[in-house]
């Protein structure tokens, strides 16, 4: 799982990255979707590089990075739960789950537990709605999750 990384390897990265986007048009949100994906998050010493890749002002690369939930700052967990809060999940007791999802790990959205295994995010539509509530861990998808198969689903994961 990508994790901190020195400020010279996060260089390399944003680099590469810019070199694979920088002739689209509106890059920015894919080279923070590579970033990411190289890193786990976004580190604040890679917005520099960043915005002057793409000759954007360092306010416009964090601008884009705040308003979209998806991007993170910080380090992940070593598993990131998404948790659907689209409407169809949310009529399934989705709140309920979300709620007892955040009592189980004792973090908020967007936290991440105390022993880095688990980041909890909020997701708005996994596109599963026939089997609601709905979640992703790793990538892995799951539908018609209760509280209690959501505690089956983390003490799997907890043994990876």
């Amino acid at each position: 799982m990508p994790g901190v990384a020195e400020a010279s390897e996060v260089r390399r990265v944003v680099d590469r990255v810019l070199a694979a986007h920088r002739d689209q048009p509106g890059p920015l949100l894919n080279v923070l979707h590579g970033v990411q994906d190289a890193l786990g998050h976004i580190p604040d010493d890679s917005l520099p590089f960043i915005a002057d890749g793409l000759n954007l002002s360092r306010a416009e690369v964090h601008g884009a990075i705040s308003f979209y939930h998806y991007f993170r700052r910080t380090p992940p967990g070593r598993h990131v739960i998404h948790l659907c809060r689209a409407e169809a999940c949310q009529s399934m007791n989705g709140r309920a789950l979300e709620a007892h999802a955040r009592a189980a790990l004792g973090v908020d959205l967007h936290g991440t537990t105390a022993d880095a295994a688990f980041t909890l995010e909020p997701v708005y539509c996994l596109g599963n709605c026939a089997l609601s509530p709905a979640m992703l861990v790793d990538g892995d998808l799951f539908g018609r999750v209760t509280p209690s198969r959501f505690d089956a689903i983390v003490a799997d994961r907890r043994q990876r």
